[in-house]
């Protein structure tokens, strides 16, 4: 008699839309269960758990404020107490408020460090250590940006949080590895996603060797390989998807 394998749940941090979206799809073709999560789009959240679900894939949505260190807390206890751990974590959402540092206002600085860099704490904390609890290893996989790597003006905020990302990825990843759980990083490029749409796309096209933008679809491929088996020995590893930007 076969056995079906155990569910695999997989969180996705601002996954209502873009990017994060792209990779919820993907890994829910590859066969995990989804955990979307939003803080405020829940229409859209629920319009994708619906589309997912009819597909075959068990599928719940998360709400909350993944910059609220309480909020994030209560949220993720309360679900992994009626579910259990998780297998996989990505760490996606995020926001930019970009302009020259000089004109900078400290609520600007405030809140890109904590909605970018704090919500590494906030949303990993609570899950660690139930995963560790499981021994079933896992894999994390956090979002850091092209920002992060080599800096870029007029964001010194997001490219200080994202820095910090790969930083952090780097440590966890020498904590947790013993314990089967691989943490590695995504660095994507300029991604055509809503956050650009004020950017001079022909002109940045131009600084890209591949001559194009990046799309969601390429940072899930790559999300959807670092959650698989055949990434089951790779780990502290920042995956840059520029279009040979750097």
């Amino acid at each position: 008699m076969s056995t079906s394998p155990p569910t695999k749940w997989c969180l996705i941090t601002g996954s209502s839309r873009g990017i994060g979206a792209a990779i919820a799809r993907k890994l829910a073709g590859d066969g995990y269960s989804i955990v979307l999560h939003a803080r405020h789009n829940r229409q859209s959240c629920e319009e994708l758990a619906a589309k997912l679900t009819a597909q075959g894939t068990s599928c719940r949505v998360l709400m909350f404020d993944i910059s609220n260190r309480a909020a994030a807390r209560e949220a993720l206890e309360k679900d992994i107490a009626e579910h259990g751990p998780y297998y996989g974590i990505v760490c996606n959402a995020g926001i930019t408020r970009d302009t020259p540092f000089p004109a900078m206002e400290g609520e600007q600085w405030d809140a890109v460090l904590r909605t970018d860099l704090d919500s590494f704490y906030n949303v990993l904390s609570p899950c660690i250590m139930p995963m560790l609890q499981a021994r079933k290893g896992g894999r994390i996989i956090t979002i850091s940006s092209v920002s992060g790597v080599a800096g870029n003006r007029g964001q010194v905020n997001y490219s200080a949080a994202k820095a910090g990302i790969i930083g952090a990825t780097k440590a966890l990843a020498l904590e947790l590895a013993k314990r089967k759980i691989t943490v590695n990083c995504i660095a994507p490029g300029i991604i055509e996603t809503d956050m650009i749409e004020t950017l001079p796309i022909e002109e940045i096209k131009k600084m890209v060797p591949l001559r194009r933008l990046g799309t969601p679809d390429d940072i899930a491929a790559t999300a959807s390989f670092l959650m698989s088996d055949g990434a089951s020995y790779i780990t502290r590893q920042v995956i840059n998807v520029n279009g040979g930007l750097v």
